[in-house]
């Protein structure tokens, strides 16, 4: 698999959301960027509170262009913030540097990322992992 189908990324988010259900989440968000950082599927529960979409876009697109898994961008962000800083003002504000933020991974080859956003930063990493686990692919949450 060269490149993220898009009912691969279906498989993604109805597995999130699934595992959202499981664990009783408040409503979220999912984003699946491909690896070229464009949108390849986005979908809001029912209630999902304002900026959520963004946010998950935030943490899809951060660990894209880092390279890394948001969790690891919110331990680069404590360890060197003004980095962090610099980078996200090239990036116009576009990075959400908490977990959340999970690359897709088949193989070594980079498939794209998922950005989940609604509850605590763990459980919308919780949510994006299964998801891609549950499509058969491997996750890099950082």
């Amino acid at each position: 698999m060269a490149d993220l189908t898009l009912d691969t990324a279906r498989k993604i988010l109805d597995a999130a959301f699934a595992k959202a259900g499981e664990l009783k989440l408040k409503p979220l968000v999912v984003t699946i960027l491909d690896a070229r950082g464009v949108l390849k599927l986005a979908a809001a529960q029912d209630g999902t509170s304002l900026m959520r979409a963004e946010i998950a876009h935030g943490k899809a697109y951060g660990a894209l262009a880092m390279g890394m898994g948001s969790r690891a961008l919110f331990q680069r962000a404590q360890e060197q913030a003004y980095f962090i800083d610099a980078v996200n003002t090239i990036a116009k504000g576009a990075l959400v540097p908490v977990p959340g933020g999970v690359l897709i991974m088949d193989g070594t080859t980079l498939l794209g990322a998922v950005g989940v956003s609604g509850d605590t930063s763990d459980n919308d990493e919780a949510c994006a992992v299964a998801g891609i686990l549950a499509a058969g692919l491997k996750a890099n949450a950082g």
